[in-house]
């Protein structure tokens, strides 16, 4: 009988013992910020959130959150801005990538690698030169909705077009070539073939920047400010 290999890597204590207290410090500040959120504002300003461990705890601020603001007012405003700076970036962008799989033209590689470099540019860089631009020194625009819509989707255009890229340079292109001979345009080959092709990488970047425009506070709090319900 032929002994049975085990192939079960065996496994270690340290790399468990690691993970399990960087899952713990990782869980830190959102402990924290639970602990704080059922504390009084008078305690949250005087001590650190470790000190109300054992209390006191209200619930005040939660019933704030329903009775002092317009929660609905505040849903609202968010979409309006998450959904057009989501799909504004991922249409622009689904057309260049479409450029740079399926064009040959003078400078393609170069121009691809410049906009995939943009990607090491925190935002936080940006913020006063966009200030300049969009705030009243510029075209005045900062306050209102378009302000941010154009910001993220000028933040999010370089990552849209480097997965859309990659991703419509695995589809096969023989069948944009047999498009091409039955005289199809490349509009219609965009929006006919490459489009419902990609839609996997499409839904994916939409996820992705959808929530990253919702969790963000610092460039509505710049660009938009206080929002009149």
């Amino acid at each position: 009988m032929s002994k049975v290999v085990d192939t079960e890597q065996k496994r270690s204590w340290v790399s468990i013992i690691v993970m399990v207290l960087l899952c713990i410090l990782w869980l830190i500040p959102t402990f924290g910020l639970l602990v704080t959120s059922f504390r009084n504002i008078d305690l949250i300003n005087g001590s650190g959130w470790w000190t109300g461990l054992l209390g006191p705890f209200t619930a005040e601020n939660y019933a704030g959150v329903f009775t002092k603001t317009d929660m609905g007012t505040s849903f609202i405003n968010s979409f309006a801005v998450a959904v057009p700076a989501t799909i504004i970036p991922i249409t622009l962008a689904a057309f260049a990538a479409y450029a740079f799989t399926f064009l040959d033209f003078k400078g393609r590689d170069f121009l691809f690698v410049t906009i995939v470099a943009v990607m090491v540019v925190p935002a936080q860089v940006a913020l006063q030169p966009m200030l300049d631009m969009l705030g009243p020194r510029g075209i005045n625009i900062s306050g209102q909705y378009v302000s941010v819509w154009l910001l993220h989707a000028g933040f999010g255009m370089p990552l849209a077009v480097y997965i859309l890229r990659n991703y419509m340079s695995t589809l096969p292109k023989s069948v944009v070539e047999s498009a091409e001979i039955d005289g199809a345009s490349h509009w219609q080959t965009f929006w006919q073939l490459i489009i419902p092709m990609s839609v996997p990488a499409l839904a994916s970047f939409a996820i992705f920047q959808f929530l990253w425009v919702w969790n963000d506070y610092l460039v509505a709090l710049i660009f938009i400010g206080n929002v009149p319900g």
